[in-house]
């Protein structure tokens, strides 16, 4: 280790403040990426014994001594250069297995990149290692048969969140700069309330879900989970985009701005008017320590500037809307379509061979039958009720916020606290943003009462849900209350080292 590796503090460091100190000289792109390494292995399969990392990249230090070359030479790809980034392993790498966390895909390697990791790396970031993951993206506990279980850094004995979990593990213990999941119903924003970080679930199509192993077309995008909201909007700048290969991005073509970052303003509360949606909050012994949590929220969104409307929408329970997840019915055709897509490099060329090796995780069992059982899942007549009940609930979201002149609807991303290894993940929020596809952002709100398994607490996020194409709004409304609290800590497992 290098006298430079061992003085630079790498704890917390925000994007912009790891570029400015590659600018400088203060460190390179090499001593980063071997900080962040070392990390890895000091917390992840020994100390605190994480398990949030399925795979390791063996050419990082290599791309990262080529892009040190580059910075000499004055060639700078974009805001990412030299920053390294954690993905979930749903994401297509030609460099490196794609696993969906299964073990009889532990040796499958696509033969490109997915689009968004194309345009990471374009902006000159390093894929240093790929994150665990609730098994093909269907096991909320974050548990798959390849990666084994990943634990919360805040409390051992709970889960990191949804199948996102192992980069929000990953980045809450600074592991990397940022990272990278997908939400089918809540597993950006799910790993972002449960680690103290941002989760941001953008607008169905802002981003392209090309080279993703998919789980349904209809509700899944792809996101940044980050430490603060400017990283997220950063990694926006860098990921939006048209793909020609992904029609849905066609719609945000007119929607996207030069920049998301001019909508980082301390006071961007100021004259927004929010509506509390109680009908998300739970009225148990076990939603108290949120409910309280969240009370504390409301009153700081109002000392910065917001307008509080309280809102009682039951169309609008999570345990109704639920009842109208699509992903059973489109599972199946999607994997067999994402497995033929990549010919022999797959071991397994359908959900069929899949279910025969009986590899997987038994918790998803129930779940592969089901959707195998379905002869012909698009044409089922309940697939169809679902999709029109998609189109519905939109309109109920969007009527209510025009009827109460509202920029965003808020509410707990979670109504308790993130489940204990082995429950289940009850009482979450977040499928009104993965049927309806509206974007929506969660950010530290603070942490519940410190016990012997969580020294610190559990952290518990709020979310904010806004209109199609309203990250600019979003993006005020989450950075004005990130900048006038400041929940985010680091989890206490994985000091500086």
């Amino acid at each position: 280790m290098s006298t430079i590796q061992k003085t630079f503090k790498v704890l917390e460091k925000t994007i912009e403040e790891l570029q400015e100190a590659l600018t400088t000289g203060e460190i390179t792109s090499v001593e980063l990426v071997q900080i962040y390494l070392d990390r890895i292995n000091a917390y992840d399969k020994s100390g605190a014994n994480l398990n949030s990392i399925i795979s390791i990249n063996e050419n990082g230090l290599t791309e990262a001594a080529r892009l040190d070359k580059e910075r000499i030479e004055g060639s700078l790809r974009g805001p990412l250069h030299g920053i390294p980034i954690i993905l979930k392993d749903n994401f297509d790498t030609a460099d490196m297995p794609t696993t969906g966390g299964a073990t009889i895909l532990k040796d499958f390697i696509p033969t490109k990149d997915a689009f968004v990791v194309n345009k990471l790396r374009e902006a000159g970031a390093i894929i240093i290692a790929k994150s665990n993951l609730g098994e093909l993206a269907m096991l909320p506990q974050n548990y798959s048969s390849l990666g084994g279980q990943t634990l919360n850094p805040y409390d051992l004995t709970r889960t990191p969140g949804s199948s996102s979990g192992g980069t929000g593990a990953s980045i809450a213990s600074n592991f990397a700069a940022a990272g990278m999941g997908t939400d089918g119903v809540n597993s950006i924003r799910s790993p972002g309330s449960a680690n103290s970080l941002v989760g941001y679930r953008p607008t169905k199509g802002l981003l392209s879900r090309e080279g993703i192993m998919p789980a349904t077309i209809t509700q899944e995008t792809v996101g940044p989970i980050t430490r603060t909201v400017q990283d997220a909007t950063i990694m926006l700048d860098v990921l939006a985009g048209y793909n020609p290969n992904d029609s849905t991005t066609a719609w945000n073509v007119s929607h996207i701005p030069t920049t998301y970052t001019e909508f980082l303003k301390k006071d961007g509360l100021k004259g927004k008017r929010l509506g509390v949606l109680k009908t998300l909050f739970g009225s148990d012994s076990e939603h108290q320590e949120v409910n309280n949590i969240m009370e504390n929220a409301i009153e700081d969104l109002k000392n910065n500037g917001a307008e509080i409307v309280y809102l009682d929408i039951p169309e609008l329970d999570t345990n109704r809307v639920l009842e109208k997840d699509v992903t059973v019915y489109e599972f199946k055709t999607l994997f067999n379509s994402y497995l033929e897509g990549h010919g022999t490099n797959a071991s397994i060329k359908s959900l069929k061979e899949l279910i025969d090796s009986k590899t997987y995780d038994k918790r998803i069992e129930t779940f592969l039958l089901d959707t195998q059982a379905l002869e012909n899942p698009l044409e089922e007549t309940e697939y169809k009720e679902r999709l029109l009940y998609g189109l519905e609930l939109k309109n109920i979201i969007i009527k209510s916020m025009a009827d109460n002149n509202l920029h965003a609807i808020l509410y707990p991303h979670q109504k308790q606290l993130v489940a204990k290894v082995g429950e289940p993940q009850a009482g979450r929020n977040g499928i009104i943003g993965a049927i309806s596809g509206f974007p929506a952002i969660t950010v530290p709100a603070g942490f519940s009462s410190p016990t012997l398994s969580a020294p610190i607490g559990v952290p518990i996020g709020i979310e904010f849900l806004g209109r199609p194409w309203s990250e600019p709004i979003l993006i005020e409304i989450a950075y004005s209350y990130e900048q006038g609290t400041h929940h985010r800590q680091p989890p206490v497992v994985t000091p500086e080292l």
